[in-house]
């Protein structure tokens, strides 16, 4: 299950990085909802990082940053999300509290599946916007990926 979560992590960089490009020097014409769309999703992939590790996080789920950041971001996500994977248990449960202050207990495994499909809703609703702007989106299908 691991190996597959790897995969699943890797693909998930690889499509950010994608949309990131996509960005790059159309930050004008790129649909506003898109970029809080995309920015939002990098930082919920970190926020979730740091509530599997117990640590601090600084950053706001709807956080705006530059491209460079969050091309920086997606590569320091995928680093701690592998992290995360070599180091502890699928099963472990995790205490946390989410963003309205409720307290609660997920299973590491089931926060990065999480994680990944909360991506690949909200890289959706990206490549929508992009659409409508008349802008081509990247290819995001993971098993474009695969082949």
């Amino acid at each position: 299950m691991k190996e597959f979560f790897k995969e699943l992590f890797e693909y998930n960089h690889l499509v950010n990085e994608e949309f990131i490009r996509c960005f790059a020097g159309k930050e004008a014409g790129i649909p506003e909802k898109s970029v809080r769309l995309l920015n939002h999703l990098i930082n919920a992939q970190q926020i979730w990082n740091c509530r599997i590790e117990g640590k601090k996080n600084s950053t706001g789920v709807w956080d705006i940053h530059p491209l460079t950041m969050l091309e920086a971001m997606n590569q320091a996500n995928l680093d701690e999300s592998l992290r995360i994977l070599k180091s502890i248990d699928l099963d472990a449960m995790i205490a946390y509290t989410n963003i309205a202050g409720n307290a609660y207990q997920s299973s590491v495994q089931n926060i990065l599946f999480h994680v990944l499909n909360h991506s690949s809703y909200h890289r959706g609703q990206v490549a929508s916007g992009l659409v409508e702007a008349g802008i081509e989106a990247p290819v995001s299908d993971y098993i474009a990926f695969k082949r």
